[in-house]
Protein backbone atom coordinates (compact mmCIF):
# COMPACT_ATOMS: atom_id res chain seq x y z
CA UNK A 1 0.00 0.00 0.00
CA UNK A 2 1.35 3.41 -0.98
CA UNK A 3 1.89 5.94 1.80
CA UNK A 4 -0.12 9.16 1.61
CA UNK A 5 1.96 12.16 0.40
CA UNK A 6 2.04 13.85 3.82
CA UNK A 7 3.91 10.85 5.21
CA UNK A 8 6.96 12.30 3.45
CA UNK A 9 7.14 15.16 5.94
CA UNK A 10 9.93 14.28 8.33
CA UNK A 11 12.65 16.01 10.26
CA UNK A 12 15.04 17.29 7.58
CA UNK A 13 12.36 18.04 4.98
CA UNK A 14 12.29 21.40 3.25
CA UNK A 15 8.88 23.01 2.87
CA UNK A 16 8.84 25.17 -0.23
CA UNK A 17 6.03 27.73 -0.36
CA UNK A 18 3.73 27.32 -3.33
CA UNK A 19 2.77 30.40 -5.38
CA UNK A 20 -0.57 30.33 -3.49
CA UNK A 21 1.28 31.91 -0.55
CA UNK A 22 1.63 35.36 -2.04
CA UNK A 23 2.52 37.63 0.88
CA UNK A 24 4.14 37.83 4.28
CA UNK A 25 7.08 35.95 5.74
CA UNK A 26 6.17 32.72 3.97
CA UNK A 27 6.03 34.30 0.49
CA UNK A 28 8.60 32.28 -1.47
CA UNK A 29 9.70 30.87 1.85
CA UNK A 30 11.80 27.77 2.42
CA UNK A 31 11.37 26.17 5.83
CA UNK A 32 13.55 23.45 7.31
CA UNK A 33 11.41 21.04 9.34
CA UNK A 34 13.40 20.49 12.54
CA UNK A 35 10.90 18.22 14.29
CA UNK A 36 7.77 16.45 13.10
CA UNK A 37 5.67 14.31 15.42
CA UNK A 38 2.06 13.33 16.08
CA UNK A 39 1.64 16.23 18.50
CA UNK A 40 2.98 18.90 16.13
CA UNK A 41 5.94 20.22 14.19
CA UNK A 42 8.41 23.07 14.20
CA UNK A 43 10.79 24.49 11.67
CA UNK A 44 12.95 27.43 10.69
CA UNK A 45 12.53 29.75 7.74
CA UNK A 46 16.01 29.66 6.27
CA UNK A 47 15.87 31.99 3.28
CA UNK A 48 14.72 35.27 4.83
CA UNK A 49 17.72 37.39 5.77
CA UNK A 50 17.53 39.71 8.78
CA UNK A 51 19.37 42.98 8.96
CA UNK A 52 19.60 43.88 12.62
CA UNK A 53 22.09 44.89 15.22
CA UNK A 54 22.73 42.45 18.03
CA UNK A 55 23.77 43.42 21.56
CA UNK A 56 27.55 43.33 22.00
CA UNK A 57 27.17 40.99 24.98
CA UNK A 58 25.85 38.36 22.56
CA UNK A 59 27.86 39.15 19.46
CA UNK A 60 30.56 41.74 19.04
CA UNK A 61 30.54 42.11 15.26
CA UNK A 62 34.02 43.63 15.33
CA UNK A 63 35.36 40.29 16.62
CA UNK A 64 33.54 38.08 14.09
CA UNK A 65 36.09 36.49 11.76
CA UNK A 66 33.91 33.63 10.45
CA UNK A 67 32.61 34.85 7.07
CA UNK A 68 29.98 32.07 6.94
CA UNK A 69 27.57 33.57 9.48
CA UNK A 70 24.09 34.67 8.49
CA UNK A 71 21.09 36.13 10.31
CA UNK A 72 17.70 34.64 9.44
CA UNK A 73 14.08 35.31 10.32
CA UNK A 74 13.35 31.80 11.59
CA UNK A 75 9.64 32.41 11.90
CA UNK A 76 6.90 34.48 13.48
CA UNK A 77 6.88 32.69 16.87
CA UNK A 78 9.14 33.98 19.69
CA UNK A 79 11.15 36.25 17.41
CA UNK A 80 13.36 37.26 20.33
CA UNK A 81 14.61 33.67 20.66
CA UNK A 82 17.79 32.82 18.74
CA UNK A 83 18.46 29.29 17.47
CA UNK A 84 21.72 28.12 15.94
CA UNK A 85 21.70 26.07 12.74
CA UNK A 86 25.19 24.88 11.76
CA UNK A 87 27.43 22.08 10.50
CA UNK A 88 29.56 21.48 13.60
CA UNK A 89 29.66 18.16 15.47
CA UNK A 90 31.63 19.83 18.31
CA UNK A 91 28.86 19.85 20.94
CA UNK A 92 26.78 16.68 20.45
CA UNK A 93 25.28 16.97 23.95
CA UNK A 94 23.80 20.39 23.02
CA UNK A 95 22.62 19.71 19.48
CA UNK A 96 20.33 17.52 17.45
CA UNK A 97 21.04 16.45 13.89
CA UNK A 98 18.27 17.74 11.63
CA UNK A 99 19.59 16.21 8.42
CA UNK A 100 22.90 14.71 7.38
CA UNK A 101 25.65 17.06 8.61
CA UNK A 102 23.29 19.83 9.82
CA UNK A 103 22.73 20.49 13.52
CA UNK A 104 20.43 22.64 15.63
CA UNK A 105 21.59 23.93 18.99
CA UNK A 106 24.60 25.07 20.95
CA UNK A 107 25.23 27.47 23.81
CA UNK A 108 26.70 30.99 23.91
CA UNK A 109 30.28 29.68 24.39
CA UNK A 110 29.91 27.49 21.30
CA UNK A 111 28.51 30.44 19.35
CA UNK A 112 31.39 32.73 20.38
CA UNK A 113 33.97 30.10 19.34
CA UNK A 114 32.27 29.65 15.96
CA UNK A 115 32.06 33.39 15.33
CA UNK A 116 35.70 34.11 16.14
CA UNK A 117 37.16 31.18 14.18
CA UNK A 118 37.77 32.22 10.58
CA UNK A 119 37.66 28.51 9.68
CA UNK A 120 34.53 27.99 11.77
CA UNK A 121 31.46 26.18 10.48
CA UNK A 122 28.73 27.85 8.45
CA UNK A 123 26.09 29.02 10.89
CA UNK A 124 22.67 30.63 10.62
CA UNK A 125 21.45 32.61 13.62
CA UNK A 126 17.69 32.13 13.34
CA UNK A 127 15.39 34.45 15.26
CA UNK A 128 12.02 32.90 15.94
CA UNK A 129 10.57 29.71 14.57
CA UNK A 130 7.52 28.33 12.83
CA UNK A 131 5.19 25.86 14.50
CA UNK A 132 2.18 23.71 13.74
CA UNK A 133 -0.23 21.87 16.01
CA UNK A 134 -1.12 18.20 15.60
CA UNK A 135 -2.11 17.53 11.99
CA UNK A 136 -1.92 21.19 10.96
CA UNK A 137 1.16 20.87 8.73
CA UNK A 138 -0.30 17.81 7.01
CA UNK A 139 -3.52 19.74 6.30
CA UNK A 140 -1.55 22.68 4.87
CA UNK A 141 0.40 20.27 2.65
CA UNK A 142 -2.74 18.52 1.44
CA UNK A 143 -4.33 21.94 0.78
CA UNK A 144 -1.46 22.67 -1.62
CA UNK A 145 0.43 25.27 0.41
CA UNK A 146 3.82 23.48 0.44
CA UNK A 147 6.03 21.41 -1.81
CA UNK A 148 8.44 18.97 -0.16
CA UNK A 149 12.13 18.39 -0.85
CA UNK A 150 14.88 16.73 1.21
CA UNK A 151 17.20 19.21 2.92
CA UNK A 152 20.93 19.02 2.35
CA UNK A 153 23.87 20.82 3.89
CA UNK A 154 24.67 22.25 0.45
CA UNK A 155 21.18 23.74 -0.02
CA UNK A 156 21.11 25.18 3.49
CA UNK A 157 24.56 26.76 3.51
CA UNK A 158 25.91 27.10 -0.03
CA UNK A 159 22.95 28.58 -1.93
CA UNK A 160 22.36 32.31 -1.45
CA UNK A 161 19.15 32.78 0.56
CA UNK A 162 17.57 35.04 -2.07
CA UNK A 163 18.03 32.25 -4.65
CA UNK A 164 17.05 29.25 -2.51
CA UNK A 165 13.32 29.12 -3.38
CA UNK A 166 14.08 29.18 -7.12
CA UNK A 167 17.04 26.81 -6.83
CA UNK A 168 15.10 24.11 -4.96
CA UNK A 169 12.17 24.29 -7.39
CA UNK A 170 14.55 24.20 -10.35
CA UNK A 171 16.28 21.10 -8.94
CA UNK A 172 12.89 19.37 -8.61
CA UNK A 173 12.44 19.63 -12.39
CA UNK A 174 9.27 19.49 -14.48
CA UNK A 175 6.41 21.76 -13.44
CA UNK A 176 8.40 22.90 -10.38
CA UNK A 177 11.23 24.21 -12.56
CA UNK A 178 8.65 26.14 -14.59
CA UNK A 179 7.23 27.65 -11.37
CA UNK A 180 10.70 28.83 -10.37
CA UNK A 181 10.62 31.27 -13.29
CA UNK A 182 7.42 33.08 -12.23
CA UNK A 183 8.32 36.70 -11.43
CA UNK A 184 7.74 37.86 -7.85
CA UNK A 185 5.61 40.73 -9.11
CA UNK A 186 3.10 39.29 -11.57
CA UNK A 187 2.48 42.74 -13.05
CA UNK A 188 6.01 42.44 -14.50
CA UNK A 189 4.91 39.38 -16.52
Amino acid sequence: MEKPPYAQITKGTLLIATPDINQGLFFRGVILVCEHANNGSFGLVINKVLDLELPEEIINLEQVTNKKVGLRAGGPIQTNQMMLLHTSKAVPDQTMEVCDGVYLGGDLDFLQKCLTDEKGPPIHLCFGYTGWGAGQLEREFLDGRWYLHPATEQLLFDVAPENLWKEVLRSMGGKYAALSMIPEDLTMN
